[in-house]
């Protein structure tokens, strides 16, 4: 992108491939590197048998709905609390990125 002439980059949407955050932050600094909520939805739904993904699903919307940062990080410390003990991974995968999900509450 920087050979074809982009200068700067405000916010760079990214499906979650491994080391194109860090490869985005090295040349454009300045960058917000956003996943794609799509994605992480997908991908922490694997953890999570047929029979609950559309209780899951449910209690996911209002992170990703909410109207600023402080309210989602709200929203998923209350999903945690609800399905943290039953499957961890789904969980731990929305912390473990929140800070690339919700770079599009600023």
């Amino acid at each position: 992108l920087k050979k074809r002439g982009v200068e700067d980059i405000m916010i760079a949407c990214i499906d979650g491939l491994k080391g194109f955050p860090e490869a985005v932050e090295a040349v454009f600094p300045k960058t917000r590197v956003q996943l794609c909520v799509v994605h992480q939805i997908r991908a922490s739904m694997r953890y999570v048998p047929d029979r609950d993904k559309k209780a899951v699903m449910e209690d996911m919307k209002p992170i990703y709905k909410a109207n600023n940062e402080e309210q989602g990080n709200q929203r998923l410390l209350a999903f945690e609390e609800k399905w943290a003990k039953k499957y961890p991974l789904t969980c731990k995968s929305w912390l473990d990125n929140w800070l690339n999900l919700s770079s599009f509450f600023e």
